[in-house]
C-alpha cells in the first residue's frame, strides 16, 4: 500500500533539492519561488498547497484525483492547482513537483539539471 500524505516540510526538502529553489514567503504564507518565480506556497489552511501548473495539465489532475486535487474560484485564471497535502503520495507529488518547476525554471537551470544529471542536451518546454 502506498503511503500518502506529506509535510509542508517534505514537499519544502523536495523543493530545495532542485537547482534555483528558494523558501521564503508568499501571501503570508511559507513559499516557494525558483529565482524568484512563483512555484508553489502553503495555503492558508495548513493543509493545502497552491502549485504552479499549466491550465491544461490541472483539468487532467482535477479529473483523475478530485479527491487530491482542487481549484477555488481564486485560482481559476491562474495557472495553479490545489493539492491536499495529506491525500498525496510522494511518488506522484515528486513527479509532479519536477514538472512544475521545469515550466518556471530558466533555460540556463534546465540545461544545469540536465548536465547533472548526465544528459546531453537540455530538455525542452513542454506547450503550456
Amino acid at each position: 500500500m502506498t503511503k500518502r500524505g506529506l509535510t509542508f516540510e517534505a514537499v519544502a526538502r523536495a523543493a530545495l533539492a532542485l537547482p534555483g529553489v528558494e523558501l521564503g514567503t508568499s501571501w503570508g504564507t511559507p513559499g516557494l519561488k525558483v529565482k524568484g518565480r512563483f512555484l508553489a506556497r502553503l495555503k492558508e489552511d495548513g493543509e493545502s498547497l497552491v502549485l504552479r501548473i499549466g491550465f491544461l495539465r490541472r483539468e487532467e489532475l482535477l479529473s483523475r484525483s478530485p479527491k487530491v486535487f482542487y481549484v477555488t474560484d481564486h485560482y481559476l485564471h491562474y495557472p495553479s492547482v490545489l493539492i491536499r497535502l495529506p491525500k498525496i503520495s510522494k511518488g506522484v507529488f515528486d513527479r509532479l513537483l519536477k514538472e512544475a518547476w521545469s515550466e518556471v525554471a530558466s533555460e540556463r537551470l534546465l540545461a544545469e539539471r540536465v548536465s547533472a544529471r548526465g544528459g546531453v542536451a537540455a530538455k525542452k518546454r513542454k506547450a503550456k
